[in-house]
C-alpha cells in the first residue's frame, strides 16, 4: 500500500497542508468495503444500499383519486354539468362495473378509478341533490387523477448502490413489497484514549487528572454514522499497553480512531507503537483548530489520530474521519456537505494563517432573516463552543475576521 507522503509532523518548517489537500489525499486512501448483508426492511435505516432498489410494479398499480369527490366523464363536462350519481368508489373497494355517459360515481381519495371515468371533481365543486350532482366551474379532463406509473414503474432502477437509506426510502421500498434489501456491511471502528491523566466519569480526580470526555464525543459522532463500535476505553501511556492495544484493535476493526499523542511535544509512544505497527504520516493541518492529524493503516485497518484537545478532535473529526468512514461505508457521496452563506450577526476576530472552523450558531434575527452568531470563546480546549454550536463558521485563511453583516461560510 501506498500513503501519499508528508513530512512528519516533527519536521522543522514543515509545509502546513490545506485542508482540501487533507482530505483529497485521506479519500484516496480509504477503499469501500465490499461485503454484502441482506436485511430486513425495518434493519435498514441509515445502511449503505449495495445493490440496486429496481421496481418491480407500477407504483400507483392503476390509476386513482387524489381527491375526495366525483369520479366523471370529461365529455359530459360541456353538457351542463348535471349528472347522475350511481355507485361509490373506497380505497381497497372499488366500484364494480363500468360508468357510462352522464354517470357519476363517489370516490373517495386513493380510490380506483372506474372504467369509463377520466376525471375527478373535488366535493367541495359540487352540489349534491339526492343522486343527481351539478358542478360549478370550468375543469379540464385527468383533474385530480393519480396514473398508474406515476410515482415508480416496473422496471426503473428508483435507489442506485452507495445510497444510505433513509425513513422515506423505507416507505419507498415498501411500496414496491419488498421485505428485504441488499446493503453493505456497517465498518467496525475501534476507539480509544491513552493518558495516564485521564480518568473515567464517576472516578475521583487526582492532582493533574481530568476525565476523558474525547472517548464520548468520539462515541457520540460515530454512533450518528451507524457504524459497530468498540469502545476500548483508556490505555495508560506504557509503551507494552499501547502497542497491544493498537494490535487487538487493528485485528478486529476496519478502522481504528485515537485522541491525542499526534502534536509535537507529546509522549511519543503513539509514534513510535505507529512506526512499528504500520504506515502511518504524521501531518500538520492549515486548519485552527486541529493542526496536527496522523493518517494511515494498521495491518488491514485505516488509522486516524486525532489531536487531544476536544474542540480539535471534533473539528478534525467532521472534516476529515467522517467523510472517510462514509466512504468506507460504500456512501457515494460521503462529502456533500451544505454550505450556505450567510451574515453574521456579530463581530469575527480571526488572525490571517489559517484556516478556521470557528463555532457558530445559526438563527433567525428579529426580521425572520437566518443570521450566524459565534458562540464565543474559542479555544481549542473549549467544549461549550461546540456544545453550543449548530454549525461551524468557515473563515478563510487569509481572513482577518468578519465585520457584522458580512456573509460567511456555515456548514451546519
Amino acid at each position: 500500500m501506498n500513503i501519499p507522503v508528508a513530512p512528519n509532523c516533527d519536521s522543522p518548517g514543515q509545509d502546513l497542508l490545506s485542508v482540501d489537500e487533507a482530505r483529497q489525499r485521506i479519500m484516496d486512501l480509504v477503499t469501500p468495503l465490499t461485503t454484502i448483508q441482506r436485511v430486513a426492511l425495518r434493519d435498514a435505516l441509515d445502511r449503505v444500499l449495495a445493490r440496486a432498489v429496481v421496481s418491480t410494479i407500477d407504483v400507483p398499480p392503476c390509476d386513482n383519486s387524489a381527491m375526495d369527490g366525483y369520479a366523471v366523464r370529461a365529455a359530459d363536462l360541456a353538457n351542463g354539468h348535471a349528472l347522475t350519481v350511481i355507485g361509490e368508489s373506497f380505497a381497497g373497494h372499488p366500484f364494480d362495473g363500468e360508468m357510462q355517459g352522464g354517470q357519476a360515481i363517489r370516490i373517495m381519495t386513493g380510490a380506483m378509478m372506474p372504467a369509463g371515468a377520466d376525471t375527478v371533481i373535488m366535493q367541495e365543486q359540487v352540489t349534491r341533490d339526492g343522486d343527481n350532482i351539478t358542478i360549478a366551474g370550468e375543469h379540464r379532463e385527468g383533474e385530480n387523477v393519480r396514473r398508474a406509473g406515476e410515482d415508480m414503474r416496473r422496471g426503473e432502477t428508483v435507489l442506485e448502490p452507495g445510497h444510505r437509506i433513509t425513513a422515506a426510502d423505507l416507505g419507498l421500498i415498501a411500496s414496491l413489497g419488498l421485505a428485504e434489501v441488499d446493503v453493505f456491511r456497517r465498518p467496525r471502528v475501534a476507539f480509544f484514549s491513552t493518558g495516564d491523566e485521564l480518568k473515567g466519569v464517576g472516578e475521583p480526580l487526582g492532582d493533574g487528572d481530568i476525565y476523558d470526555s474525547n472517548r464520548y464525543t468520539l462515541y457520540g459522532m460515530l454512533q450518528r454514522l451507524n457504524v459497530d463500535l468498540l469502545d476500548m476505553g483508556v490505555i495508560p501511556d506504557d509503551r507494552k499497553a499501547i502497542e497491544r492495544a493498537f494490535a487487538e484493535a487493528a485485528k478486529v476493526a476496519d478502522a481504528v480512531i485515537t485522541s491525542g499523542g499526534v502534536s509535537v511535544g507529546e509522549a511519543d509512544f503513539v509514534k513510535l507503537t505507529l512506526d512499528k505497527l504500520g504506515q502511518v504520516d504524521f501531518w500538520r493541518i492549515r486548519m485552527k483548530p486541529g493542526k496536527p492529524l496522523a493518517v494511515g493503516k494498521i495491518g488491514d485497518a485505516f488509522f486516524f489520530g486525532l489531536p487531544g484537545n476536544p474542540v480539535s478532535a471534533m473539528a478534525t473529526f467532521y472534516q476529515f474521519a467522517q467523510p472517510a468512514l462514509k466512504k468506507l461505508a460504500g456512501d457515494q457521496r460521503p462529502q456533500q456537505d451544505l454550505i450556505l452563506r450567510l451574515p453574521c450577526a456579530t463581530k469575527l476576530k480571526k488572525a490571517p494563517g489559517r484556516l478556521e472552523f470557528q463555532r457558530g450558531v445559526m438563527r433567525r434575527n428579529d426580521a425572520g432573516e437566518l443570521v450566524v452568531d459565534t458562540t464565543g470563546v474559542q479555544g481549542s480546549h473549549i467544549l461549550t463552543s461546540m456544545s453550543r454550536a449548530n454549525c461551524f463558521i468557515i473563515l478563510p485563511a487569509d481572513s482577518s475576521g468578519a465585520e457584522p453583516g458580512e456573509l460567511v461560510e456555515v456548514q451546519p
